[in-house]
């Protein structure tokens, strides 16, 4: 049995698993395997049992801890604590997003989204993979294999999780949903849920009857106890019972059983491929371990190397993996991001059903008790235009079940009528009580302040979801996901699915309640889809009709998001088909593709893939890269952006060759401060934008206005020695601080960097000149070094353009950590930042753009300026001299020249 957590005790626990003894390979120290499977849900369960089974090295790296039966929160207290938030020590099932335009609830836990879903596994109708024209920006969908691709992996994914229709005949809600569809001429059925409700196969159900393991075991230990389903509705918020099959009671009981390593609050952040020259080539995977009982500390970066890279971390999580890693990923897809859609997501409620009125009497209550049963019992099939009976774009209407515990919140949140209930029976026993009534037995009069509770025994949720317009962009704000996505391109979709719902309320004489998001233009999606969309090249998708990503070879996504749009059914079981697919393709074209497994005593050995990863190239002058598997400290909750904890980059490298450089002095390590001497520091914040595949930062900054592609940076400047600063234009700065660059993954600690305040220089014209450069080592989440210079210009032209020169950088970013002047003279120099004149740009430049001081952050600049040492004033003094008077040098004369009032030059 492979490892879980703490072991496989049962045992939900707080503690990570221990890492296991590391294969090294040529002694580097860094673990190797042939497979890294990122999250536990539909598709990374299935990846991990199929290529264990084939003998292949699988680690599964889960962020959420494992949930035995029995380990569900079910308390107050304990459902307070139900989130996943590890910035404030949550590591529960739930995790909740907030977008423009919709909100998504998936899980963090061992199995995935099967934890909480409703256990409903229909297939893909098989005319709604439709092939539709390509429409910019998304808003289409061009489904890239058919149903009769998909249909032997259904049948593969339906043995491993075994659903069945729901059994009983008695249950109010089943019934009435039935009659209610026959009543409306409406096509209805019992779907298949993953739900066990007989103790053997060809039994009758019976409720809360104890199951045997299966022949593989449980990942969770061999003292497991699974019972038949209690009818409980607690479906969605995990089974205690253990009676729904989720994908740790099957796919990943049966990986660990062959081999696979299943790894719980391993959490992976970065990406990249390994260099050709690598042995085996394949991915850099840098992951987190989460430490629930070290609330807030800082987590050490590990690294493990694979060959192949299956992300199966949701869509949320698999599109803010490929986001945050990008520059790690230049080749992508620009469809990345695109084609969300949350599959027609849409909740309702029926409240207060009655029956109808009988001989002149009011009508009665209607009995529909939502809690009873599991979540989903049946579900109504509207047809698609692309059916032939069908007018629109098709959507399922199914009843949705809830907790047991929630018929007592909805009995009291009835303030009003709670309240009046109470006060009638507290004044009929005070009543007794002063005139001795003579009763002892008040049970009567508890009863009706309880009340009789016919709201929440006539009252049923209903859930929709269907062919929405995929038509929703995923993007990086500020480091954390953001999605933009609008209810009105599928209004008239959601319009047709809110009338189906409302006439099954009036048939069952109910009040029709809205989501109270409806009213605000939004909704909440449990089924989050695509954003990493397969199809058939990447003008169109990032990744093929097998999930694996153009220009990545042995890099898959085969989660939902895959999909190219709405599934319109439940999409898990098409999930989990077209992961059975993705591997069914992989281990064919093993041989092929000359991947063998690795084993732990060969892992030094093993040869390597025929395929390779085409590796960018880095910028000429670039240092051997001594610092890529040192340890960075990251924050616990990477989705938080530049909100999160400040990170810390890795421990600084060792000393490269001493350059000598113009402006910007030796590259080497700085020494340590002489206590004798005066150090001055400030702080300087610029924002502007930035360009991929540019040379040119004026085009660079065009480019990136148009497509909000924004960089910043905060530095803090510390001269360290003030008066060798002051004498010695060759005299560097140190700069700590960030650059915050989407593109870039969002926040990236600087590792080292450079500052000189005014080089010499000569304009065009032959006056002098000066610049202010800025060299920046920086590495983005996945591991990827990259050297950001800047300079700002300081000559001084027609009319007086002091400001402008003083506050804009001019930004060129290099793939690589390259030293100051390390063969790279032609980055300061604006005329030689634009492309050849064959248009090709430099080798190992990223992209180019310029940043400003904004007026209100120069006034703060203003009031960071520090001084320590023996002399902090003079050092002050000796600053501001030197600003002072190599300003004068550039613009005096000129001003000399111009009359007062100031006029313009010609």
């Amino acid at each position: 049995m492979g490892r879980l957590g703490t072991g496989n005790s049962g045992d939900a626990g707080s503690e990570p698993a221990s890492d296991p003894p590391r294969h090294s390979g040529s002694g580097s120290g860094i673990e190797k395997v042939d497979a890294v499977v990122v999250g536990s849900g539909f598709g990374g369960s299935v990846a991990a049992l199929r290529l264990a089974e084939a003998g292949q090295s699988v680690v599964l790296m889960e962020r959420g801890k494992p949930y035995p039966p029995g380990s569900f929160a079910r308390s107050p207290s304990e459902m307070g604590r139900n989130f996943w938030d590890p910035d404030r020590g949550l590591y529960g099932l739930f995790d909740a997003w907030t977008f423009r335009g919709t909100e998504g609830l998936v899980s963090s836990g061992l199995g995935g989204g099967s934890l909480i879903y409703a256990n409903v596994l229909l297939r893909k109708d098989e005319k709604w993979f439709v092939n539709e024209s390509p429409i910019p920006g998304g808003g289409y969908e061009n489904w890239p294999f058919t149903r009769a691709d998909l249909d032997p992996y259904y049948d593969a994914a339906e043995a491993m999780l075994q659903p069945v229709p729901y059994p009983y005949k008695d249950t109010a809600k089943t019934l009435a949903m039935e009659t209610t569809a026959a009543n409306l001429g409406l096509s209805i059925t019992r779907p298949p849920i993953a739900v066990t409700f007989s103790a053997a196969p060809g039994t009758e159900p019976r409720t809360n009857h104890a199951l045997p393991l299966p022949g593989y075991g449980s990942i969770h230990g061999p003292a497991t106890v699974r019972t038949t389903c209690t009818l409980s509705g607690e479906c969605d918020i995990g089974c205690n019972a253990g009676a729904k099959n989720t994908l740790d009671h099957n796919y990943l009981s049966a990986a660990a059983f062959k081999g696979a390593d299943v790894r719980t609050f391993h959490d992976v952040r970065g990406i990249r491929p390994l260099d050709s020259g690598t042995q085996g080539g394949g991915y850099e995977v840098r992951y987190v371990v989460h430490h629930p009982d070290r609330q807030g500390e800082l987590l050490t970066e590990r690294i493990i190397h694979c060959r192949r890279l299956i992300l199966g971390a949701g869509t949320f999580g698999t599109n803010f993996l490929l986001l945050r890693n990008r520059a790690s990923l230049p080749a992508l897809s620009d469809a990345l991001g695109t084609r969300f859609s949350g599959n027609g997501d849409l909740l309702t409620f029926i409240m207060g059903a009655k029956t109808p009125s009988a001989n002149g009497s009011r009508p009665g209550v209607r009995t529909l008790t939502g809690s009873r049963g599991p979540v989903i019992t049946t579900a109504i099939r509207v047809p698609d235009s692309n059916d032939d009976d069908g007018d629109g774009r098709g959507y399922y209407v199914e009843d949705a079940g809830y907790p047991a515990f929630m018929n007592w919140l909805m009995e009291t949140a009835q303030l009003r009528t709670t309240m009046k209930r109470t006060v009638k029976v507290a004044g009929q026993l005070l009543k007794d009580r002063l005139f001795d009534a003579g009763r002892s037995n008040v049970s009567a009069d508890l009863a009706a302040a309880l009340g009789d509770g016919r709201l929440s025994s006539s009252s049923v949720p209903l859930l929709g979801m269907g062919r929405d317009i995929p038509d929703g962009v995923m993007t990086l704000r500020d480091g954390r996901l953001a999605i933009a996505w609008t209810m009105a391109t599928s209004k008239e979709y959601f319009g047709r699915v809110r009338e189906t719902m409302e006439s099954i309320s009036r048939d069952l004489d109910g009040d029709f309640i809205d989501n109270p998001l409806w009213w605000a233009k939004r909704v909440i999606t449990v089924h989050p889809i695509g954003g990493a969309p397969s199809g058939r090249h990447p003008g169109e998708a990032v990744c093929d009709s097998y999930g694996e990503v153009f220009g990545y070879p042995g890099l898959f996504v085969v989660d939902g998001a895959a999909m190219p749009g709405p599934v319109g059914a439940n999409p898990s079981l098409t999930i989990a088909a077209f992961a059975e697919r993705t591997c069914a393709h992989i281990l064919g074209n093993a041989d092929k593709a000359r991947h063998r497994g690795i084993r732990p005593d060969d892992a030094e050995d093993s040869g390597g893939p025929s395929e390779k990863v085409a590796a960018e190239r880095e910028a000429a002058g670039a240092v051997v890269d001594v610092g890529a598997s040192a340890p960075r400290a990251l924050a616990p909750d990477a989705t938080k952006g530049k909100a999160a904890p400040e990170e810390q980059p890795a421990s600084a490298v060792s000393e490269v060759p001493q350059v000598r450089s113009r402006g910007l002095g030796r590259p080497g390590a700085p020494d340590a401060p002489d206590q004798e001497t005066t150090s001055v520091r400030f702080t300087e914040q610029m924002h502007g934008w930035f360009s991929p595949g540019t040379t040119d930062p004026e085009k660079g900054r065009s480019l990136g206005r148009d497509r909000s592609r924004k960089i910043m940076f905060e530095l803090t400047i510390t001269a360290e020695d003030m008066e060798a600063f002051a004498t010695d234009p060759n005299h560097p700065a140190k700069a700590v601080g960030y650059v915050l660059a989407d593109y870039f993954g969002g926040r990236m600690p600087v590792e080292r960097g450079w500052f000189n305040l005014f080089v010499q220089d000569a304009s065009d014209d032959g006056a002098p000149a000066r610049r202010m450069l800025y060299r920046l080592w920086l590495r983005d989440p996945g591991g990827t070094p990259f050297t950001f210079t800047g300079h700002k210009l300081i000559h001084n032209e027609a009319g007086l353009d002091l400001w402008a020169d003083t506050t804009t950088l001019y930004a060129t970013i290099l793939r690589g950590h390259v030293p100051p002047d390390a063969g790279t003279p032609d980055v300061a120099r604006p005329d030689a930042e634009r492309p050849a004149a064959s248009g090709t740009a430099p080798a190992g430049v990223v992209g180019a753009g310029i940043l400003y001081i904004r007026p209100l952050d120069f006034a703060r600049q203003l009031t960071t300026f520090r001084a320590e040492g023996p002399a902090p004033a003079a050092g002050l003094v000796t600053f501001g001299k030197l600003f002072a008077g190599e300003l004068w040098q550039v613009y005096g004369r000129g001003l000399r020249r111009v009359p007062f009032p100031f006029t313009s030059k010609q």
